[in-house]
């Protein structure tokens, strides 16, 4: 019997997947709306890892998708549910350290078998899912480090770099840096981003910024 935690902010869709995953044979030890809720569920409880986690690709808290399977990757099997429009976010899920996605559009079948071949320890079978990423170059062609990300996101989200700094409890000089090093990635790829608003434009189309940050 495998140990599975459900992550999703949706409510209708972990009951959906509890029920499957029950009827399958599996022990659901979790089902929640973020990874902190499991992280503090894990602590009071004394728990041990979940051996499979389900984790949607983008919650409703504000975390990113690079946190969120980075926390949980070094102890369990971590498969992205995610519905198919977000092949740059993806490609972040699985750089940094997910097995596997499965569609949410899938037969529930389909992700009763990706959650058994995880258990077992194989890779998920994600021809579908690679061709799209392969597809989208930008967020591969960056090349951006995790703290570039972050930098990028407050950044470009309109926060002034002094306030990034101090939110990510670096020195001005640092965040700086970062912010050269990004603009000076993106040139190198042929995406150069000049300017602010330039900044907010590739953080959006690479998935680390959301499209509303715009309006």
């Amino acid at each position: 019997m495998t140990r599975v935690a459900l992550i999703d902010d949706h409510e209708s869709v972990r009951l959906g997947l509890v029920a499957a995953l029950e009827r399958d044979g599996e022990e659901v030890v979790f089902a929640g709306a973020s990874v902190a809720e499991y992280r503090a569920w894990r602590r009071q409880a004394g728990a041990p890892p979940a051996d499979v986690v389900l984790l949607d690709l983008t919650l409703g808290d504000g975390t990113t998708v690079t946190e969120n399977v980075v926390a949980l990757a070094g102890e369990s099997a971590v498969i992205i549910h995610s519905v198919a429009d977000r092949p740059a976010a993806v490609r972040e899920a699985l750089a940094a350290g997910a097995v596997g996605v499965v569609s949410k559009a899938s037969p529930l079948d389909d992700v009763l078998g990706a959650v058994r071949t995880a258990a077992r320890g194989e890779p998920l079978n994600n021809v579908e899912w690679a061709s799209a990423v392969e597809g989208d170059r930008a967020f591969a062609d960056a090349q951006l480090s995790a703290r570039e990300r972050e930098v990028l996101r407050l950044y470009a989200a309109g926060l002034p770099l002094k306030i990034v700094a101090d939110r990510l409890g670096v020195a001005y000089s640092t965040a700086k840096e970062n912010i050269t090093r990004v603009r000076m990635k993106y040139i190198e790829v042929g995406r150069p981003a000049p300017t602010k608003v330039d900044l907010l434009r590739r953080a959006m189309e690479d998935g680390i910024v959301d499209d509303s940050a715009e309006d």
